[in-house]
């Protein structure tokens, strides 16, 4: 097998492992990209291709985030990651670690770690990579590394959420939220959502937004009971679509084109937090993206017209 095929094969890993230490689509690519020119240009071949590419790209990730952390310190508003829509990589052995690790929630509880504490949690717990690869990746020795491990387990486990395991039983719900949602059904709506349910935008400052954060059954329901109809007005539609391995919907404009993600944390039948993304530079990788400035006047157009 020649190099093109040896690193197209390994490729999906490569993205994925990228995705879970960076939590940006764009971010993934380039470093895949990079690992790629690395491997091209290298003289020898590696006795495991596999592991001198995860490490490769492991390696650039980190270098990525470090730089990264400077800039979410700065950003506006709750930082979310990039929306992902499909995992490239599959593992039926580890299919439950691999859709628990790419959840927003999980991405946002891997911001708490250091870098290194990320790549080593991703390439153990996620991908299961032995602890003389994990060394290697991040060259540390494998004691470091334990303890590395050890670290990003308590902040994990300490706010680790815990999703409802059934995957149909939560798209039904998606799809009744979703419905109540297109028909501004408050108290269809309050019947689904938990007590202490958050609503959150990340608009990056570049973009409106529903609200930073809006906490509490009657404030969540009431809130998209108003907006959500007055989208619909102005020709917003929406698809479901899975988030991060976990329910949500792709909404867009009249021409198609995306205006926002959203995802839903489900957990013992009741929605706990709903998510937005429409900062634009972080759906361009989904499809050409609207002009959510544009729809937002369009919207109050609506709103005054309808009062």
């Amino acid at each position: 097998m020649g190099k093109v095929e040896e690193f197209e094969e390994l490729r999906p890993l490569l993205f994925s492992i990228a995705y879970r230490i960076l939590g940006s689509v764009g971010e993934a690519e380039d470093a895949v990209q990079e690992t790629w020119l690395r491997f091209d240009g290298s003289a020898t071949r590696p006795t495991s291709t596999k592991a001198y590419l995860s490490a490769a790209v492991t390696r650039i990730s980190i270098d990525v985030l470090r730089s990264a952390r400077v800039r979410r310190e700065e950003y506006v508003g709750p930082w979310f990651p990039e929306p992902l829509l499909s995992d490239p990589y599959q593992d039926p052995a580890r299919a439950v670690e691999l859709a628990d690790s790419v959840s927003m929630a999980a991405l946002l509880l891997l911001e708490r770690l250091s870098p290194l504490e990320r790549a080593v949690f991703v390439l153990r717990e996620v991908f299961a990579f032995g602890f003389d690869e994990v060394a290697a990746a991040v060259g540390r020795s494998e004691a470091a590394c334990r303890q590395l491990l050890v670290r990003a387990r308590q902040h994990m486990e300490a706010g680790r959420p815990r999703f409802a395991a059934d995957r149909q039983e939560r798209q039904e719900l998606a799809t009744r939220f979703l419905d109540a949602l297109k028909d501004g059904d408050v108290g269809g709506l309050q019947h689904l959502l938990a007590a202490d349910v958050q609503l959150v935008g990340d608009g990056g400052g570049k973009a409106p937004q529903l609200a930073r954060a809006i906490m509490g059954t009657e404030n969540v329901a009431r809130v998209l009971g108003t907006v959500f109809p007055l989208m619909s007005r102005v020709d917003v539609s929406f698809e479901l679509h899975e988030v991060n391995g976990q329910p949500g919907a792709i909404f867009r404009d009249r021409d198609g084109k995306v205006l926002f993600a959203l995802a839903l944390d489900v957990l013992d039948g009741q929605i706990q937090t709903i998510r937005t993304v429409i900062n634009p530079d972080k759906l361009g990788h989904i499809g050409p993206v609207a002009d959510a400035w544009a729809l937002d006047r369009e919207v109050k157009q609506a709103r005054r017209q309808r009062n």
